[in-house]
């Protein structure tokens, strides 16, 4: 699969207000469509699973971030209504690979997982449109929603030594007290994307 491109149709004032983000996001290792540092600092305790899905314990997590804002579609939308339900969180962008390649998996768990109490949103960046991203959404079937993201200001959101989103896609699990519970940097098969989500939904 050939290297992941975002779209260049961009005015002149939004190349400058991609720029200044670009070299805030630079400061947490984001990079389009590869894999970012799996680390963190000395006061983030992971555990690394062999499946590329880091977790923390219980008593360990960090309160998830104020992800709001407008959708794809122009919707208001903030992650925090959804305390009570597993939020999967998935990083991706339209000219992504990788996206791609994951997308017809995660509308699949989605909807397979939604009577279990669980809720995918997604987090578009770096589409300069956001008829972009609805073309996407259209073509992939995805039957959840997406912020709109294109500077990438709410990845930086994450708190510090957090499981936060190095790369583009990576994937975000938040259990149901809202604290960051799991991370997969890269895209995720079917089965290791239900690997993340089934033992949050175990969780009381």
């Amino acid at each position: 699969m050939s290297a992941c491109r975002a779209p260049r149709r961009l005015t002149s004032r939004r190349r400058i207000t991609l720029l200044a983000a670009g070299v805030a996001a630079a400061s947490l290792t984001l990079s389009a469509c590869g894999d970012g540092a799996s680390g963190g600092s000395s006061q983030t305790r992971f555990v690394q699973g062999k499946n590329g899905i880091d977790t923390v314990t219980k008593d360990e997590r960090q309160p998830a971030p104020d992800l709001s804002g407008e959708t794809t579609t122009g919707k208001k939308l903030d992650v925090a209504d959804y305390k009570g339900k597993v939020v999967i969180l998935n990083v991706w962008g339209s000219w992504c690979g990788p996206c791609i390649a994951e997308a017809p998996n995660f509308a699949k768990v989605a909807n397979e997982t939604k009577a279990k109490g669980v809720q995918f949103v997604g987090i578009n960046t770096r589409d300069s449109e956001k008829s972009q991203a609805t073309s996407f959404e259209e073509q992939h079937k995805v039957p959840y929603p997406s912020l709109f993201d294109p500077t990438g200001r709410l990845m930086l959101r994450f708190p510090k030594g957090s499981l936060n989103p190095q790369s583009i896609p990576s994937t975000i699990a938040i259990d149901r007290h809202g604290k960051i519970a799991a991370r997969s940097i890269g895209p995720l098969a079917e089965g290791d994307l239900r690997k993340m989500i089934t033992p949050l939904i175990a969780e009381k």
